[in-house]
């Protein structure tokens, strides 16, 4: 085909390896993301408190790679063997391996693409201020930039997000987004002055924790801190899912004081974020969509599997959709 011009939404594992293989064969693209830069669940937050610098891994916790494709990219990336020889976590943070992934690929941060208007081959993105952009909200009542023509547009971001975009530009594509279901999730991140007495690694059975690490126990990061990431299970953040982000914290440390042989001391600093599409509960069961004729479609770990691994596939073969 001949050289086009294709704008993908969503800086994630699946537009990142879409983006690479779509500009490997000549053809122009730019990313759009909501966040200040790629990953999407790949995620650091870095933050200070008590006149500390510190950082969070508050979203996907390790990378496991099974295929070829996606262990090269772990390779080129960098990322080192953490908590076991069958892990992978980005070095110095999480976010460090979509960002070397990403490379020099035009990337538009903290923009949130709200509307696609225009024709098929002409489409143009409607964009704001992701900041003004609040979810279940309507979008903001300022005037949005415009972005445009595209040829083609992929999106990638989770299925109720992208449907939101769609509108009725492919009506068959948004209906078919409907089977894809995620599970939310809390996470608190919590700063200490002294070591817990718990193992680097927690994953509860049927708790309201489901999974918690000693951040600062991954390579590449300051050993001399103790940071910890606690990530609430499916059914406990649901329970508390609209719950203020100060109301979160407490209970989570509390159910994290369980597993420790010595009382948990006071941390320093103790913040919560609420992921509202994080574990993936339903698939859509196909590698990705794509509706040649709208020349728009849809790639995530949605389609295949609640893996990082599974949203670069997604990608790449909704690229290869895409060329063909």
């Amino acid at each position: 085909m001949a050289a086009a011009k294709i704008a993908i939404l969503g800086a994630g594992l699946a537009g990142i390896s879409a983006a690479r293989a779509l500009i490997a064969r000549g053809h122009a693209v730019t990313i759009f993301d909501k966040g200040r830069g790629p990953g999407g669940r790949l995620a650091t937050r870095r933050m200070e408190a008590a006149g500390r610098k510190l950082q969070f891994d508050h979203g996907a916790q390790y990378l496991r790679a099974e295929g070829a494709g996606f262990a090269a990219a772990l390779v080129e990336a960098k990322a080192a063997p953490w908590p076991d020889a069958t892990r992978r976590v980005g070095m110095p943070s999480m976010s460090a391996v979509p960002r070397a992934l990403l490379g020099e690929i035009p990337c538009v941060a903290s923009r949130h693409v709200g509307q696609i208007t225009g024709r098929a081959g002409a489409w143009v993105l409607r964009h704001w201020d992701a900041r003004l952009v609040h979810p279940g909200k309507p979008l903001p009542d300022v005037a949005p930039e415009e972005a445009g023509p595209f040829d083609a547009v992929l999106l990638t971001m989770p299925a109720t997000q992208a449907r939101d975009v769609l509108g009725q530009q492919v009506p068959s594509l948004a209906e078919a987004l409907g089977a894809i279901r995620y599970a939310p999730c809390w996470t608190v991140m919590a700063a200490f002055d002294a070591p817990l007495a718990l193992p680097d690694t927690l994953r509860p059975e049927a708790h309201a924790i489901g999974w918690a690490a000693r951040d600062s126990a991954k390579p590449g990061r300051n050993a001399g801190q103790e940071n910890w990431v606690i990530q609430a299970g499916p059914a406990w953040t649901r329970a508390h899912l609209e719950s203020s982000v100060d109301a979160i914290a407490q209970p989570l440390l509390a159910a994290l004081s369980a597993f420790s042989t010595a009382p948990l001391p006071t941390p320093f600093m103790a913040v919560a974020h609420r992921w509202r599409y994080s574990l993936l509960e339903a698939p859509l069961g196909e590698p990705c969509l794509w509706d040649a004729t709208a020349r728009i479609g849809y790639a995530s770990d949605g389609c295949i599997g609640g893996r990082a691994e599974a949203a670069w596939d997604s990608g790449v073969a909704l690229a290869a959709r895409v060329l063909a």
